[in-house]
């Protein structure tokens, strides 16, 4: 029995439901925690820096366990990797449930159980990613590419607005409810069939944890698409100076800073939607560069908002601009990798990204520190379009790029 909607083939697939709610879940726990975390901090310490270090908390198991998370995705059955992710994600949301219970929050305790959800990050996504491929048909891949992040950036646009509503009733609620949630999404992946080893059992070495890092290296097309993502975002990202602008810039609460956290991602799931329903089919590569260029022009709209009803809209187009990039990238990149080392490679993917988005955070904090949060963002805006543009002479390869396939 066929689906009505052209874009929603995947579905067909009982299983990639049940991932892709998992998927759902995962995000929106991640986003109410940002929130919460994030606000709680700045209350306590009102420090740009100390915003600034929870994105560094997030990232360093990115670094740490990078070669190992890619082994694991590739080593072991991904169902298994991803459910105990899962059940690591809750325990820390417990323990951050425990500290704002027994008043005993300090920010070193609350970096402490960060990394402790950053390292499921750090081990989750490049199994998150690996998995998809064995869940639909490979004529279906590009479609599931789009749904799978719509479910993502669906919550990321609920999940801060829910965090900022449910900070209301207190910390506890939040980090109670993202337990739960966490919870939630290790039954749903124990409802997948077992996922065997995508590579042979072989001797562990420093070239077979390595391998990832040298196919992208020797790969310029995933090599321009994943260091422009990361250079880009890296200095353009300002999601984490948006409780400042919430509390200090705008005069508002954390209602407020759950809006301006959900704007990306509105505009974000409305371009996935699109793009599931109509794929680029043509000149891939230059709609990606100028999505990033539109990414940079957004952020500086954004540094220049005069109130939150300027900054809301620039936000938005920020988010659908970045969602082109996602897409391109997200596809070629599982696309071009062969399945036995699609772990391996999603994990250095990964680690790109956590260096655009939670390093990027700490460049953010330490450069408000120094200049104020506006000229940061401005700054950072200006950053991203000049880097597409160096970008598009470097790899021109990749700017020339027709289609995805």
């Amino acid at each position: 029995m066929g689906l009505p909607i052209k874009g929603l083939e995947p579905f067909r697939s009982r299983e990639f439901t049940c991932y892709f709610i998992s998927r759902f879940l995962s995000a929106l726990a991640t986003r109410m925690i940002d929130v919460a975390v994030a606000w709680l901090v700045y209350d306590i310490t009102g420090s740009p820096i100390a915003l600034g270090l929870i994105g560094l908390a997030i990232f360093t198991p990115n670094i740490l366990f990078l070669l190992i998370a890619g082994h694991a995705a590739d080593h072991y059955d991904r169902r298994r990797v991803l459910m105990t992710c899962y059940c690591v994600a809750s325990t820390a949301s417990f323990g951050l449930y425990l500290t704002v219970t027994t008043h005993s929050v300090s920010p070193p305790i609350i970096y402490a159980l960060i990394f402790l959800i950053g390292t499921a990050r750090a081990f989750s996504s490049p199994a998150s990613a690996a998995i998809v491929p064995s869940l639909v048909p490979k004529e279906n891949f590009a479609n599931a590419i789009a749904v799978n992040a719509s479910a993502y950036q669906v919550a990321t646009i609920i999940g801060p607005a829910v965090g900022g509503v449910a900070y209301m009733f207190g910390a506890p609620f939040v980090f109670l409810a993202t337990t739960v949630l966490s919870l939630s999404c290790v039954v749903l992946i124990y409802m997948l069939k077992p996922r065997p080893p995508a590579a042979e059992k072989s001797q562990i070495t420093w070239e077979y944890l390595t391998a990832g890092l040298k196919f992208i290296r020797f790969n310029k097309t995933l090599l321009g698409l994943i260091s422009l993502d990361m250079f880009a975002v890296l200095l353009g990202g300002a999601t984490a100076l948006l409780p400042m602008f919430a509390k200090d810039i705008f005069d508002t609460g954390p209602e407020g800073l759950g809006l301006l956290r959900s704007a990306p991602s509105l505009g974000a799931v409305v371009t996935a939607l699109l793009l599931a329903r109509f794929p680029l089919n043509k000149r891939v590569g230059m709609r990606m560069f100028q999505a990033v260029a539109v990414y940079g022009i957004a952020t500086i709209g954004f540094g220049l908002s005069p109130s939150i009803h300027f900054a809301l809209p620039c936000l938005v187009l920020l988010g659908a601009a970045d969602m082109v990039s996602v897409y391109v990238r997200s596809t070629l990149v599982q696309l071009e990798t062969p399945d036995d080392m699609r772990g391996r490679v999603s994990a250095v993917n990964s680690m790109f990204i956590g260096a655009s988005n939670e390093l990027g955070e700490f460049e953010s904090g330490v450069l408000a520190s120094l200049m104020g949060p506006v000229p940061a963002v401005l700054v950072g805006g200006v950053g991203a379009i000049g880097i597409t543009l160096s970008w598009m002479r470097l790899f021109p390869a990749l700017r020339d790029r027709d289609k995805l396939a």
